[in-house]
């Protein structure tokens, strides 16, 4: 094994680093700046998936080599091209948003679970009872109703 290249490879490496890091983090600011607020929202899995993968791809222009930095830059705008595109459509078509989008689910109703809707979405009532304390109920008598939300969040709607 060699021990000095483990820790240190050379300044150059630092540099490139220092340089291109920079270059790339300025220039994904100013595509988000850009393309708006809504391309990093993470209002369903799809938004996280492209938040995930515009991380990724910052990760590796910083860190490979090979990677250049006009290469980088134009991986992330296009990644924030195609999240415009996608969320663009989806405004616009129903069909194509639920493509790419799940819808809410009820979980429980007048206080009493909705089984067949748990299950599907693999959801355990010890999950959705934290929610229910975390909105202020004490027991699922008290949920109007609970809501597995496209984001993955759940909506507790308690009784008065």
């Amino acid at each position: 094994m060699d021990w000095e290249n483990m820790f240190f490879q050379g300044w150059e490496g630092i540099v490139r680093t220092l340089i291109v890091g920079t270059l790339a983090y300025v220039s994904l600011v100013l595509f988000l700046r850009i393309s708006g607020k809504r391309t990093l929202a993470k209002l369903n899995a799809f938004d996280l998936v492209v938040t995930v993968a515009l991380g990724s791809t910052l990760s590796a222009v910083l860190l490979q080599e090979t990677i250049a930095l006009a290469e980088g830059a134009v991986a992330l705008a296009l990644l924030i091209f195609l999240q415009f595109l996608v969320t663009f459509a989806s405004v616009r078509s129903r069909g194509f948003a639920g493509l790419v989008r799940s819808e809410p689910t009820l979980l429980a109703r007048h206080g009493t679970f909705c089984e067949a809707a748990m299950r599907r979405t693999r959801m355990t009532q010890d999950e959705a009872m934290s929610a229910v304390r975390a909105s202020g109920g004490t027991g699922i008598s008290d949920v109007e109703s609970l809501i597995l939300e496209s984001d993955g969040t759940i909506s507790a709607a308690l009784r008065r």
